[in-house]
């Protein structure tokens, strides 16, 4: 039996020492989940933070420089780790899938830089000394990094991106808005609402983005505003409701990461938003309007109207149409023109004089397109759209990087197209001669 224990003994020592690799007297801090958002987002200060796994050789092999790295910054950049093979999911919210992992947590806490230098403590610190001095020239310049609710800004400044909402305001800003609401009631104290915080700030953004401030994300302090929290039934933290005009609010059932939050917040204004309106190119106004705000730009080239009659346009257009709502979400804008009518636009997109009806997706802020190879059908551009949303599909830049010449035209009057009319001459003091008379004869 003794061998045996002492075999048993060993093996403990030595799975206590791969995974010890930070004891308390390092100057290396130990992070875990609920450690994180108050040790390092909460912070003023700059972190550089490994995270590893205790079964990976290149972290075993990192661990000596990254403790000399910490003692050499002591005071200066807090030097972290994290055993994420421990704690996947704080790794998972930064996407950590191999280790060692080095990211830096500067200014702006939600959108840490990956670390891409060398693995020795004089790389380390280099790394952190520059980083610090970027730091301390955007807090120069008045950009600020904060990341606390209170103080979570838009990139504009003017607003926060998650509201603050109090008993006073709840009524006016979230059951009198036209917009879907995301409400998390929260407590200071409660360790499962720091941990959310990032996310839910992170959220906040995209979504304010993505829904052009359709769909928002707030927050109230129910420790603080009692009444507004007790009267939505709140017992515990974090709560999360949805509130949307004239219905009941819905308890949230998601996950609490920052993508599971937005993916629920644009299926909210999906369900809420009206299909896009498909226009028909009259002007350079109106495609600019259409496209510039927008990531894609969806544009069909329809035959001439005299090719197919008003039903096989409307036929082309309803197609269009029942595609514009399937991918509302994305914001989208939805043009048409007649072949024909925008000659260059269609030269810029190599489709001009044939192969109607065609269809390109154009992105104007980066001059690229791509263009629809499969049938005109909704099954061939939703395919098409399909491959584009998942960023694949071949691209080119559109018209040498240089907007084509849009042309003013008329707007279809929703008409079948007519020949235009022959005009009538008067032949009767025309004198024919004989050739002519003896060919109409033949």
């Amino acid at each position: 039996m003794k061998p045996l224990l002492s075999g048993v003994l060993l093996g403990c020592s030595l799975l206590v020492s791969v995974q010890a690799f930070y004891s308390p007297s390092d100057d290396v801090v130990e992070l875990n989940p609920s450690s994180f958002n108050r040790e390092v987002i909460q912070s003023d200060n700059l972190w550089l933070i490994e995270f590893y796994a205790p079964w990976c050789g290149h972290c075993q092999r990192l661990t000596p420089d990254w403790k000399k790295a910490a003692t050499a910054l002591k005071g200066i950049v807090k030097v972290g780790a994290v055993d994420a093979d421990q704690h996947k999911s704080l790794g998972g919210q930064y996407g950590v899938s191999g280790f060692p992992t080095i990211k830096i947590f500067g200014g702006n806490k939600n959108k840490p830089e990956q670390y891409q230098g060398g693995r020795t403590s004089q790389a380390i610190v280099e790394a952190a000394m520059s980083a610090l001095r970027e730091l301390v020239k955007d807090r120069l310049s008045g950009k600020s990094g904060s990341s606390g609710y209170s103080k979570q800004q838009s990139e504009g400044g003017s607003e926060k991106d998650v509201v603050e909402l109090t008993d006073d305001n709840f009524d006016k800003m979230v059951l009198h808005s036209d917009d879907v609401w995301l409400v998390e009631f929260f407590a200071p104290w409660c360790g499962h609402c720091k941990n959310l915080e990032p996310e839910w700030a992170a959220a906040a953004s995209a979504v304010k983005e993505q829904t052009k401030g359709k769909v928002r994300l707030g927050a109230v302090d129910a420790t603080v505003h009692q009444a507004v929290s007790s009267r939505y039934g709140v017992r515990g933290f974090p709560t999360i409701k949805i509130f949307r005009k004239g219905e009941e609010p819905e308890d949230y059932q998601g996950g609490r990461s920052r993508r599971d939050i937005i993916e629920r917040a644009l299926d909210l204004f999906s369900d809420n938003a009206p299909v896009p309106e498909l226009l028909e190119i009259l002007n350079e106004d109106l495609l600019k309007k259409t496209c510039e705000d927008s990531q894609l730009c969806i544009i069909g080239i329809l035959p001439h109207i005299l090719d197919t009659g008003a039903s096989g346009r409307n036929s082309y257009l309803d197609v269009m149409a029942k595609l514009a709502d399937k991918y509302k979400k994305k914001m989208w804008g939805w043009l048409w023109a007649e072949a024909g009518s925008q000659m260059d636009l269609e030269a810029s997109l190599g489709i001009g004089g044939f192969g109607y009806p065609a269809m390109a997706a154009i992105n104007l802020r980066k001059m690229k397109f791509a263009l629809l190879k499969g049938s005109f059908s909704e099954t061939g551009i939703h395919e098409f759209l399909r491959e584009l949303s998942v960023g694949r599909g071949s691209t080119a830049t559109l018209g040498g990087g240089v907007l084509p010449k849009i042309h003013s035209v008329e707007a279809w009057d929703g008409k079948d197209g007519q020949l235009p009319e022959e005009e009538d001459y008067d032949l009767s003091d025309v004198e024919l001669d004989d050739d002519f008379d003896k060919k109409i004869e033949l």
